[in-house]
């Protein structure tokens, strides 16, 4: 059975749904310009959701114990439910919000729903470099998945009960040192509280209660778990540069000075920092880059 759906005009099909796709060949989760095929452990069980371009609609097909599940949520998925509509009145108090906002305006912001296989990108994604972030975690999905329901060659992402179950040295040959070792395990033993979450600010809770999740963590969790527009990834390597860089024309910025920037967009901080990612803005460099690790040796 296919759902059809009618997203927005001017909708973004890659652009709104990039940020499901972990970069340099995500195991779960396949897209190109047309079409997303994104596996996943749903409520009901295992799944996959296929989302295509036909016309001027899209096509939601699902495989799967999961199926219906994630075709009833194909539209949140999607970023259909993303609401903009108070967007564009409080994108005027900057010009270049104002620009990036009416350049972007087919820009949604998905809403999976699920949120350990975005706490596990999240955990694996602190103050590190995103190839070595982006390594370790194909190594877990390959190492813990299993071949994911439908056509499509894909794994699901791992069961939190298998992490959780997993030693600490499992983890050192793929890439993960203990401090974030340590923070996955927990979070995996926490993973039926957290998915229970009825929105952003109890999983925001949930999460920041256990040692080795903080804002940042959370930020990135809920912005994509649950679409929402107003997280902003406080203690970013780059984030408050880009805004500063962006708002006021100041090459390095605090995550206070970034807050105090982002407070005109209140609601929509978060959909504000990705228009400046879209947007390419990008705060002069200096200095050395952020060195890339190997764990797997010692």
């Amino acid at each position: 059975m296919t759902r059809r759906l009618t997203p927005p005009e001017r909708y973004a099909f890659g652009a709104s749904l990039s940020s499901l796709q972990a970069p340099n060949g995500d195991p779960c989760v396949r897209l190109t310009a047309g079409d997303l095929w994104m596996a996943a452990r749903t409520p009901d069980g295992p799944g996959t959701l296929h989302l295509s371009k036909d016309g001027g609609e899209l096509a939601a097909t699902a495989y799967g114990p999961g199926a219906d599940y994630l075709e009833d949520r194909a539209d949140a998925i999607a970023g259909l439910r993303d609401d903009v509509s108070d967007f564009p009145a409080l994108a005027k108090a900057h010009p270049l919000v104002h620009q990036l906002a009416r350049t972007f305006a087919g820009l949604r912001m998905p809403a999976t729903g699920l949120v350990f296989h975005r706490v596990l990108r999240a955990i694996l994604e602190q103050k590190v470099t995103g190839v070595e972030a982006f390594r370790a975690y194909r190594m877990i999905c390959r190492k813990f998945g299993e071949p994911a329901p439908g056509p499509m060659d894909l794994v699901l992402p791992p069961d939190p009960a298998a992490i959780a179950a997993s030693p600490y040295w499992v983890f050192h040959p793929l890439g993960v040192e203990q401090r974030r070792t340590q923070a996955l395990l927990r979070a995996a033993r926490e993973a039926g509280r957290i998915e229970r979450c009825a929105g952003a600010a109890e999983a925001t809770r949930r999460l920041t209660a256990l040692p080795g999740i903080g804002p940042w963590t959370a930020a990135e969790v809920t912005r994509v778990a649950y679409g929402d527009a107003d997280a902003v990834s406080v203690g970013d390597y780059h984030v408050p540069n880009t805004v500063a860089w962006g708002l006021a024309g100041e090459a390095r910025g605090t995550d206070a000075r970034m807050l105090e920037l982002l407070e005109p967009f209140r609601g929509h901080r978060g959909r504000v920092c990705d228009l400046l990612a879209h947007g390419g803005i990008g705060a002069p460099r200096f200095g050395p880059r952020m060195p890339i690790r190997s764990f797997a040796r010692y």
